[in-house]
């Protein structure tokens, strides 16, 4: 025990929230050091990492080449619907990270990561051997919602209900708590790739135009809403016909996104209201008055928070910089790492 905390001292613990599209990276007494696309550059056929003029194509550098690359080249995000697709990638992908984070200072890290609740014993194992891998001296397990939840600011801790809604890349979160720990969850994979995929499938249907994810996620930003707007927003739009094969454009609108934006938000309502079904009666009157809190990227898309205050008959307030919190959330498991590591689940103890 002495000699952990004496190795705690000289190390630089980070907190990591592995995104499916972002890798948010923090630091204790720093707070977030690094925010960077879950993405890398491969040559073909391999799992080498590409080398650029500016260093290793991992993260910002990785993601301007998503769609765009030669044969001889992949853009590969190494996390689908929130957990690891492809192992090898993931772990240079972290390596890289943690070393550009770390860089000269004290010994190998220990690492808190955030991880989805709905995910299996074999995914877990996975996160953990990619950041072993990729220098980590120890590593523990968080669940998303709970530190989403102390990212935003809940009472989490207090013997009252509190709801958070987590949108992300690849899952939705959406959980109860209470007394420091989760009363009832629900994990779906549907969330901001499911909204940037819908919109590719409607240019498609109807347009007969093909854009790439990243189109579609600049659409989602730029005029995406999932209610009505005080004044409707329109976008030009360019892709390839798939008729005459050849380039062009189209204007659309933000009634036409909202339109595309119906299928993967009905799921999100229907996994809330699914939640609040299964919640004992006392923590459900909690939440007449504390409602909900949604975070994550797809928090930001306008109006969701209308849509899902409609739905679910609770208050909804986005938190302040929803995309941080999960991050944020870890800093704060760093900073009480020493006393709290002891019920959080972690990789076998060495020391």
């Amino acid at each position: 025990m002495f000699l952990r905390r004496l190795m705690g001292l000289f190390s630089l613990d980070m907190g990591i929230d592995l995104g499916t599209c972002n890798t948010l990276v923090c630091v204790a007494g720093e707070g977030i050091v690094l925010n960077e696309p879950s993405v890398v550059a491969v040559r073909k056929g391999t799992n080498e990492v590409l080398n650029t003029p500016d260093g290793k194509a991992v993260g910002l550098a990785a993601k301007e080449m998503l769609g765009r690359t030669p044969g001889s080249i992949s853009a590969i995000r190494p996390l689908k619907d929130g957990v690891i697709a492809d192992f090898d990638i993931t772990q240079a992908m972290l390596d890289y990270f943690i070393r550009k984070v770390r860089g000269n200072r004290g010994l190998a890290p220990r690492v808190v990561i955030a991880i989805p609740s709905g995910i299996t014993a074999v995914e877990k194992r996975a996160v953990f051997n990619s950041a072993q891998r990729a220098g980590a001296r120890r590593v523990f397990l968080i669940d998303e919602p709970k530190a989403a939840g102390i990212g935003a600011g809940l009472p989490i801790h207090e013997p009252r209900a509190s709801m958070i809604v987590d949108v992300g890349g690849g899952t939705t979160e959406v959980a109860v708590m209470s007394l420091s720990d989760i009363a009832v969850c629900t994990s779906i994979r549907v969330a901001g790739d499911d909204m940037d995929e819908a919109i590719m499938n409607y240019m498609r249907r109807t347009y007969n135009l093909m854009i790439g994810p990243q189109t579609a996620e600049n659409i989602k930003i730029q005029i995406g809403s999932t209610a009505p707007l005080p004044e409707e927003l329109k976008m030009e739009v360019k892709g390839r016909d798939m008729i005459s094969g050849l380039p062009r454009r189209a204007l659309i609108s933000s009634e036409e996104v909202r339109e595309a934006l119906k299928e993967p938000v009905g799921q999100i309502i229907e996994a809330i209201l699914h939640t609040l079904e299964q919640l004992e009666p006392e923590l459900a009157a909690d939440l007449v008055d504390n409602g909900i809190c949604a975070v994550g990227g797809g928090a930001l898309v306008r109006g969701l928070d209308i849509v899902l205050a409609k739905a679910s008959g609770l208050e909804v307030r986005i938190a302040d910089d929803p995309l941080t919190c999960v991050a944020r959330g870890t800093s704060e498991y760093l900073e009480h790492l020493d006393e709290w590591g002891v019920a959080m689940e972690s990789d076998e103890d060495e020391y």
